[in-house]
């Protein structure tokens, strides 16, 4: 008799073998565990329970263990500049991820344009082997916190009442 266990287990969790017990007529008899599951890979494993009695009668039982891994990435930003002047330059500083089932890696989505105004979402996703998805997203903000520089290439009097004294020009980085 195989003894109800858990056949199912998490990657990288704990899976102990619950066992099976064996009777017989001609008296007591033991049982012999043959097989191994390894918990830091997914798969499916079978655990045999071989017995036999006095007389060379041989009983067999099984146990399947299925290790499976429903546990996404854990994707981590890198910290860096979240907020840029605009018309100035960012440097995604990216994201990590990390998993046990082993290496994954970063596909990055999203867009900042440091020409304009705005806050911009990029976002990390990682997958692994078994299709598990974790995410993480930083926000990046376009500030405007230059103010407009005024040129002119002449030198102006006014007098009162003067309505017109020559040409001055304004520039902002935001083309306002």
């Amino acid at each position: 008799t195989v003894t109800s266990g858990t056949d199912t287990v998490e990657l990288g969790g704990t899976w102990t073998d619950a066992g099976a017990t064996a009777t017989d007529l001609s008296g007591t008899v033991t049982v012999v565990t043959t097989g191994t599951v390894d918990t830091d890979t997914v798969g499916s494993y079978t655990v045999t329970y071989t017995s036999t009695d006095a007389s060379g009668n041989t009983g067999t039982a099984t146990r399947t263990v299925t290790v499976v891994d429903t546990t996404a990435p854990v994707v981590t930003v890198t910290s860096g500049t979240d907020t840029v002047e605009l018309g100035g330059t960012w440097t995604d500083a990216g994201a990590t991820a990390t998993d046990l089932s082993g290496t994954v890696t970063v596909v990055t989505t999203g867009t900042v344009d440091t020409d304009t105004v705005g806050t911009y979402t990029v976002t990390y996703t990682s997958t692994d082997a078994s299709g598990n998805t974790g995410t993480a997203t930083r926000t990046v903000t376009v500030v405007d916190t230059t103010g407009p520089v005024f040129t002119s290439n002449a030198s102006f009097t006014a007098t009162e009442n003067q309505t017109a004294i020559g040409t001055v020009t304004a520039t902002d980085p935001s083309g306002t």
